[in-house]
């Protein structure tokens, strides 16, 4: 049985209802974060379930040498589009180990985290992430404060995309935020669902110590400030191995 992830992320449907994702905002938040990492020219970056490669694409931009890895065969085929010979992707489960030891920064953007359905196979992706690092490299974890998208949580939604009408229903089960959707085209009726595992402060820190890792910084948003478990929007985790 697939897992949600390997079927929906494939599916053309995903890269349309979210095609309006914001390149600006990636790269105004890729060069705020290079200004707080300061990274050498020489310096090698990871981007973990990199999607289409939007946060890569604007690193590689910047001079540096990037890898981007994702389950998405389809993401991964658009990003090669990009590639050249100090950027390059890859179709890869984070929850396995990539290039040991091989990367100064890993990133890990955008909710990327927390789609498994077991707390081991999230610690299994941590401790990933901690073995392709170098001593001493750099981890961003970018996550959603989970505590305020549950109590602001819009249980349901439509959009239309183009063509298609898209019904959104959310609800939390046992922890999960669950995302139905739903939709049809040419008479034939689709169903997609999402589940992300609503994890807090404290679960990346048990995670982070079975890995081996420590945080040095704490953000609430993509402006750097401070994080506040009821308030701010993100949950952004400056790693250090």
């Amino acid at each position: 049985m697939k897992n949600w992830f390997d079927t929906w992320f494939n599916s053309p449907y995903y890269h349309l209802l979210y095609k309006d994702r914001d390149i600006t905002e990636a790269d105004t938040f890729i060069s705020n974060l290079l200004e707080r990492l300061n990274p050498s020219a020489d310096h090698v970056f990871l981007d973990v379930a990199c999607g289409k490669g939007r946060h890569s694409i604007s690193i590689n931009d910047k001079g540096y040498k990037v890898e981007g890895i994702d389950l998405s065969k389809e993401s991964i085929l658009y990003a090669k589009s990009f590639s050249n010979e100090r950027l390059r992707f890859s179709v890869h489960d984070m929850r396995q180990v990539y290039k040991k030891e091989e990367f100064d920064f890993i990133l890990n953007l955008f909710t990327s985290f927390g789609y498994f359905s077991s707390v081991k196979e999230n610690s299994d992706a941590m401790i990933a992430m901690s073995e392709n690092l170098k001593k001493g490299g750099q981890i961003v974890i970018d996550f959603m404060n989970s505590k305020r998208v549950i109590s602001e949580l819009v249980e349901k939604e439509e959009k239309k995309v183009e063509h298609i009408l898209f019904k959104i229903k959310r609800r939390v089960e046992n922890g999960v935020i669950i995302k139905d959707i739903e939709f049809v085209e040419n008479d034939t009726a689709f169903h997609f669902t999402e589940r992300v595992q609503a994890l807090t402060l404290n679960d990346f820190m048990s995670f982070l110590d079975k890995a081996g890792l420590k945080i040095i910084n704490l953000w609430g948003d993509y402006n750097f400030n401070d994080f506040n478990s009821v308030n701010s929007q993100r949950l952004i985790l400056h790693i250090q191995k």
